[in-house]
């Protein structure tokens, strides 16, 4: 826009013009045009005087302008240059940092793989060594009643920290045989607990489950290669008339022919709920895995009731893992289908145990909720399972946990087999090396006439079944009665 300065002066210039030509023809007597002439040439210089004077001063002005930027250009250069001084300085200490923490990364990895290979060489030493006194170890005998540790009933009020799993010791000497009198007597009760027929077996069952004789063992599951207990399964035993332990291979196809499996069930989920709630107490990261039968799944009475049940304890959900063999999840039904599905929207786990073969499909089980699969350390390290199976045994560990499934190795009976496992980078073991199942008197047993088991029954599997080592059953001994006595008496006032 026009100025209004500029638009005065203008004004001003004309009337100028305009006076003097008026003058002239007035005073002067000059004639109109010749004083118009006079007014408009006036007018012409005025305008060329104010146009050179504006534009004059416009020039310096646009002078100054330009020497400040010029100036501004210059402290810009300065401050673009010294920038580029301090970015040059700082490349170079970077630069000069990773090298220096690459090197001592690479002296790092030096030393770590060297103390790798140093505990390697222990680990292999020690297992040389047991194997030797394995070798020079006497016949299978029952040992001294004072070396019954691993048959001592659990104590669910100790710190967490002090029930962590740990190699056995050595024995000092060999153990010493018995007289042979207590070995036919020890002889007698196997073959006793073995010699029954199924109807024998049927009212037995029936006997403990109305008289509430069916036991839990716990045995713990621990971090590898730290052998921190991270969770326990809860083993079922059956006590009959005489207080002699029945392991469950014995009576589990008896129990389930005869429909009493959803009752020894449903026993079993409430004491495993019990034991959970006192573990927690201590820490809130333990679980515990908890067998159910193939035949309790499917009938809609028990599970209903097992439902409702697990509904009321909720709260449990992410400690309490259900164990399922891997014949069942093969043969689901609709009907087992739906109501596993039913336990994994109320935010239940699974575990697959009784693996026969690693033909799994990671994927698909993950969808149901399997969060665990239990491998026996035999078959993962059986150089037949890398051509038989899709999947070599040393890549299952990754490829399940892609899908969130922790790999479990199971019936660890040797620090040799403990070593090759951690080369397939297996995260939780379980066997006799670390802990056998121990006894658990629940609420409500009977404190007196605990009776010793015999070792060779603390087997590991669904509801405790499988097939004890022979190094194991030789490590085991028979229990003190008074001893056993004592412990369950005190365990039963505690639950």
């Amino acid at each position: 826009m026009i100025r209004i300065s500029t638009i005065f002066i203008a004004i001003c210039m004309v009337l100028v013009a305009a006076s003097l030509g008026l003058v002239l023809y007035a005073v002067a007597g000059i004639s109109g045009t010749e004083s118009a002439i006079v007014a408009l040439t006036a007018l012409t210089f005025l305008i060329l005087y104010n146009a050179v004077s504006m534009r004059l001063r416009d020039r310096s002005d646009v002078g100054g302008q330009i020497a400040d930027l010029s100036r501004g250009t210059a402290d810009l250069a300065r401050q673009v240059a010294e920038f580029g001084r301090r970015l040059a300085a700082i490349e170079g200490r970077i630069a000069s940092s990773n090298s220096t923490n690459s090197d001592r990364v690479q002296s790092v990895v030096g030393e770590i793989n060297e103390l790798g290979g140093l505990v390697r060489q222990l680990a292999a030493t020690v297992s040389t060594h047991e194997d030797l006194l394995a070798g020079h170890a006497p016949a299978p005998a029952p040992a001294p009643v004072a070396r019954l540790e691993p048959e001592a009933p659990f104590d669910l009020i100790a710190p967490f920290e002090e029930r962590s799993a740990a190699p056995p010791p050595l024995p000092a000497s060999p153990p010493r045989p018995k007289p042979p009198v207590a070995q036919t007597q020890t002889g007698n009760a196997v073959s006793t607990v073995n010699g029954r027929n199924q109807t024998q077996m049927l009212t037995t069952l029936r006997n403990a489950i109305d008289e509430n004789r069916i036991d839990i063992f716990l045995q713990p599951m621990v971090t590898l290669p730290q052998r921190k207990v991270r969770f326990y399964e809860a083993v079922t035993r059956v006590r009959d008339e005489r207080e002699q332990l029945i392991a469950a291979e014995e009576f589990i196809s008896i129990a389930e022919a005869s429909g009493l499996i959803g009752r020894i069930d449903n026993m079993v989920l409430l004491r495993c709920v019990q034991v959970l709630r006192r573990l927690m107490v201590r820490n809130k990261d333990v679980g515990v895995f908890c067998n159910v039968a193939a035949s309790t799944l499917g009938n809609s009475t028990t599970f209903a009731q097992c439902l409702d049940f697990l509904e009321a304890n909720r709260a449990l959900a992410p400690s309490l893992v259900l164990e399922f063999k891997q014949s069942t999840f093969r043969g689901l039904g609709p009907a087992e289908t739906e109501n596993l599905a039913a336990l994994a929207q109320r935010g239940f786990r699974f575990s697959i145990d009784h693996v026969t073969d690693l033909r799994i499909e990671p994927r698909e089980l993950a969808d149901r909720g399997v969060r665990f699969i239990k491998v026996p350390a035999s078959l993962l390290l059986d150089p037949k399972q890398a051509s038989t199976s899709d999947i070599h045994p040393s890549d299952l560990s990754d490829l399940l946990g892609r899908f969130g499934i922790d790999l479990i190795a199971e019936r660890i009976e040797g620090e040799r087999a403990v070593v090759d496992l951690l080369d397939y980078d297996v995260r939780f073991g379980q066997g006799f090396l670390f802990a056998p199942p121990r006894p658990l008197r629940p609420e409500g047993a009977s404190a007196t006439g605990g009776a010793a088991s015999n070792p060779t029954q603390d087997i590991q599997g669904s509801n405790g079944s499988g097939t004890p080592s022979p190094s194991a059953t030789s490590a085991a001994a028979p229990a003190a009665p008074s001893s056993r006595i004592t412990g369950n008496a005190a365990l039963a006032r505690r639950i």
